[in-house]
């Protein structure tokens, strides 16, 4: 018995101290990531432990049976979405000029999104959506469909991507967000779906120039990781702003210049 019993205590040792080894290197990734992408001037919005820096809007938490469950919590390094009723995890930072790096996994018939310099969401106030008050870039389990204004990577009910270059459900994607003035890029899994001005299309032209980025809790369950952005402005605005045909002309020339040098984030 009592060798049977030090066995045992052998083995649970072991298997503690392979656990504690596997998390301590998870962690030791995760901080030599943030570390050598933050010497490249890009910041991590997310912490890989918790939800700090980031705000729930519109449902916060569903019933399992008699337990109440977030809709948004952490586990493994990833920002997860239950996928139960519907609203918005936002980073409570506004920006103006940015490139935002990401990566998502969702499961079968998601449908999901990121929103981008958009407003404050306020579950009462439709227009306060992200694709109304600003962008939503979406994200759908529809790989291999033809591309639309609804598609996954369309600015959502106003322009349909270049291509559907999404993966299906259970599959990592990437994706990174470049807007400077009125010049949007989005490249997902290393493809250009949008390359574009905002003012040669009359329904965004007026989008708003700053605002909060999030992503969607649209009834589906999907992943986050990695998640960073790089602000290009010298200056952050506080909130939405409108722009003016003086500021349009000066954010058309710099997205131009900008345009010339963009460059994406090395996965």
């Amino acid at each position: 018995m009592s060798r049977t019993i030090a066995r045992v205590s052998v083995f649970l040792s072991v298997m503690l101290s392979t656990v504690l080894t596997v998390q301590t290197d998870a962690h030791a990734r995760l901080r030599c990531q943030m570390s050598s992408v933050a010497s490249r001037g890009w910041v991590s919005a997310f912490n890989g432990y918790d939800l700090n820096g980031w705000v729930v809007e519109g449902t916060e938490t569903f019933k399992e049976g008699d337990v109440e469950k977030p809709v948004w919590y952490v586990e493994d390094g990833k920002i997860i979405c239950a996928g139960k009723g519907f609203g918005f995890l936002r980073y409570d930072k506004s920006l103006c000029d940015f490139s935002l790096y990401l990566e998502f996994r969702m499961s079968e018939k998601c449908n999901s999104g990121i929103g981008i310099r958009a407003s404050k969401f306020d579950p009462k106030k439709p227009d306060t959506r992200p694709s109304i008050s600003g962008f939503e870039i979406q994200i759908l389990d529809d790989a291999g469909k033809e591309p639309d204004v609804h598609s996954s990577m369309s600015l959502y009910r106003y322009v349909a991507p270049l291509k559907n270059a999404i993966k299906p459900a259970g599959e990592w994607n990437w994706v990174q967000i470049t807007a400077r003035g009125t010049h949007l890029r989005v490249v997902l899994n290393g493809q250009v779906v949008h390359d574009l001005d905002q003012t040669d299309y009359e329904k965004i032209k007026d989008k708003p120039l700053c605002g909060f980025f999030s992503v969607q809790n649209h009834g589906g369950y999907i992943e986050f990781r990695n998640i960073f952005y790089k602000d290009l402005t010298p200056t952050v605005a506080a909130g939405v702003r409108r722009v003016g045909p003086l500021a349009r002309l000066i954010q058309q020339l710099r997205a131009w210049r900008a345009a010339r040098s963009q460059r994406c984030l090395c996965r």
